[in-house]
């Protein structure tokens, strides 16, 4: 009990520390930024619907970009988590996978964007890229931890009927972790979406590069629009996604 104590009382005193280090307290900063905020609020409204056309057109590539890029980063992250899994694969082979994973997770989604604009040219693709290889790290880093808390006693008397370990993946490990798996993939669509936004920032395509636009001209009123339609989206697809979930994931629980 007592070393618990101490314990919290040390991750508070660090916690407090790294907050004022941050400049948390300090209420002349905050005062000045609510100020700020205040005035920019003021100009972003009314916002300008005259943009609306150029805007939707702008968020069906996003939606284009989020969608393609997640289905492809899926599709490669499938093969590579059971590659990672350790019910399956010796240590080599598992430490190769998960070392590659972790350097594609080390590069954020915005530096992927600026490499592929650098390797393809300007434009959408380079952004379905970037979403693709940035979904393809977290989802097989993900699948893989999944697959490894399948039941051992399931996966042994699987293997001792002579299944190899591609049916041990079709037959095993799909389907004990099926719910999961698609759970995540939902949810990166609805972060890629979001994601999709910022590339335009590099020319990677989709509504971002209005935003950057907007921003540097300080058209406000135009950028409230974009910002209104994207949240539109994403209030849509947080919808779509809680459908999606409720029709198919927790109908599956329980039939099984």
């Amino acid at each position: 009990m007592r070393r618990d104590l101490l314990v919290g009382g040390v991750v508070a005193a660090l916690f407090g520390i790294t907050l004022a280090q941050l400049g948390f307290f300090n209420a002349e900063r905050f005062a000045f930024g609510l100020r700020n905020l205040g005035r920019f609020s003021q100009e972003l409204v009314p916002p300008d619907i005259g943009v609306v056309p150029v805007a939707i057109r702008a968020l069906g590539e996003t939606i284009q970009m989020a969608f393609a890029g997640t289905l492809l980063g899926f599709l490669l992250a499938l093969p590579l988590s059971v590659l990672g899994s350790t019910l399956l694969f010796p240590m080599p082979v598992i430490a190769l996978v998960r070392f590659a994973l972790a350097v594609v997770r080390t590069v954020p989604s915005l530096l992927w964007g600026l490499l592929f604009v650098i390797i393809v040219g300007l434009g959408p693709l380079a952004g379905t890229l970037a979403l693709a290889v940035y979904t393809l790290g977290y989802l097989a880093k993900l699948y893989a931890e999944f697959f490894d808390g399948t039941d051992l006693e399931i996966v042994e008397a699987i293997r001792g009927v002579g299944a190899n370990k591609v049916q041990i993946a079709r037959f095993v490990l799909w389907p004990e972790n099926v719910n999961e798996v698609l759970s995540q993939l939902l949810f990166l669509f609805e972060y890629n979406i979001r994601a999709s936004t910022i590339l335009g920032f590099v020319g990677a395509g989709g509504i971002g590069f209005y935003i950057q636009v907007y921003v540097q001209t300080l058209e406000y009123q135009r950028l409230a629009t974009l910002l209104l339609l994207i949240l539109a989206v994403v209030v849509g697809m947080d919808l779509f996604s809680a459908w999606v979930r409720r029709r198919y994931l927790v109908e599956t629980s329980a039939s099984a």
